[in-house]
């Protein structure tokens, strides 16, 4: 920040990508009580709580600066398949695949709450994500991170089987406070 003006900071983006599922999926953490429920319908306020809680730290923006109309629009379709992660009964994560392209299922957003991390279950998360994509019958599985996002981020997919197939470097525009608030905050 500077003079109180959020700066621009520029990412580099990885792509990566898997062409078939994975042979054996990470076992069920026994230690923790998880639940992991499709959503139909998730509430706009839900969806901007969970984009907010899960992505305020590693920047994820855009979705916040969506209007009510523009975000119904793109997690409301027939095929959009939206999953919260549950730990002792409080939410704890979500992710957010997108089956509407062409032999494709991008995992669009995946990520858990602060408290969640380091209880021994994203192996298992990313795994479930990644068999609910499998689901749909794509040809290939996609996602993408970046330089802002947690840092076991990028060697985590790679661990479950995603390969880079490319990157590039992209800017992103800090979200202020007051705008944050203000999108959470909608009735």
């Amino acid at each position: 920040m500077e003079n109180g003006v959020l700066q621009d900071i520029e990412v580099t983006v990885t792509f990566l990508e898997m062409h078939a599922p994975p042979a054996v999926s990470p076992p069920v953490p026994y230690n923790r009580q998880v639940a992991l429920l499709k959503t139909k319908d998730i509430p706009l306020h839900f969806y901007r709580y969970l984009m907010d809680r899960v992505g305020r730290k590693w920047h994820w923006v855009n979705v916040l600066r969506l209007d009510d109309d523009e975000l119904s629009a793109g997690i409301h379709r027939e095929d959009r398949d939206i999953r919260v992660l549950y730990l002792d009964g409080a939410p704890a994560g979500f992710f957010d695949l997108k089956p509407h392209l062409p032999e494709e299922v991008e995992l669009a957003y995946f990520g858990m709450m602060e408290h969640a991390t380091g209880q021994g279950i994203g192996r298992w998360f990313l795994g479930s994500a990644i068999s609910a994509a499998w689901s749909h019958g794509p040809k290939r599985v996609t996602v993408q991170t970046c330089t802002l996002d947690h840092p076991a981020a990028l060697p985590l997919y790679q661990k479950l089987g995603f390969k880079p197939v490319a990157q590039k470097k992209e800017v992103v525009h800090p979200l202020p406070f007051a705008e944050r608030s203000a999108s959470v905050m909608r009735p």
